[in-house]
């Protein structure tokens, strides 16, 4: 299958890409990850994304469609593939569609992850970090340490980071309502769109995912 995942910041859109890539036996197509290989790998794009990154501009859509195109041509993904932050506006869609159209295939399906906007405020203003080990994440609420402000596993210091901050996560949504929340309406137009419930365990949300894609692929 060839999936588009989308939903706001905090829906756990890369909890479930990695998880429903597996389930589907596609790979994983996240934009962060191709920004980190291509500049890893000194690619020319790589290079370039770098040169706007370096000066603080935003890297261009066309150099991020690019690194999406090369990806998406490498032998793993012939069969399908689940694209994870991207496209991330409408420009990139219709790009997205362009490039599909060239090579003769289609998306068989957008996912739309939906969860409150209070939920997603609680799920990342409540996020609290290791200053020793950033693997090492607590939540206020849902995974609290045992002792508050230290961490469980090596007594470190717990921190929230400035971007998780209740202020900044509006503005975040503000840029994602702007931005990105119009290419649902872009893919509903198409008949693509698949929306379930974020809310719950991560195994059940994968299921209720799973089980929405299977309906799409055999009503189609």
């Amino acid at each position: 299958m060839r999936i588009v995942l989308v939903g706001p910041p905090g829906a756990g859109k890369g909890t479930q890409a990695v998880r429903l890539a597996e389930k589907l036996g596609v790979p994983h197509i996240s934009t962060g990850d191709l920004f980190r290989a291509n500049i890893s790998r000194q690619t020319e794009l790589g290079k370039l994304a770098k040169s706007y990154m370096d000066a603080g501009n935003l890297v261009p859509d066309e150099v991020t469609i690019a690194m999406a195109k090369d990806r998406m041509e490498q032998p793993d993904a012939e069969n399908g593939f689940l694209l994870d932050g991207f496209p991330r506006n409408v420009s990139q869609a219709e790009a997205l569609d362009e490039l599909l159209r060239t090579e003769g295939i289609t998306l068989d399906a957008v996912l739309d992850l939906e969860v409150p906007e209070d939920e997603v405020v609680k799920r990342i203003a409540g996020r609290r970090i290791c200053r020793n080990d950033s693997s090492h994440v607590f939540h206020v609420t849902y995974s609290p340490p045992k002792q508050e402000g230290v961490c469980d596993v090596c007594g470190g210091e717990l921190y929230q980071r400035d971007d998780d901050s209740e202020e900044t996560v509006r503005k975040r949504l503000e840029v994602y309502h702007t931005q990105t929340e119009p290419i649902i309406d872009y893919y509903k137009a198409q008949g693509l769109v698949v929306t379930i419930s974020s809310l719950g365990p991560v195994d059940e949300i994968t299921r209720r995912a799973l089980e929405a894609l299977k309906r799409e692929k055999a009503e189609k």
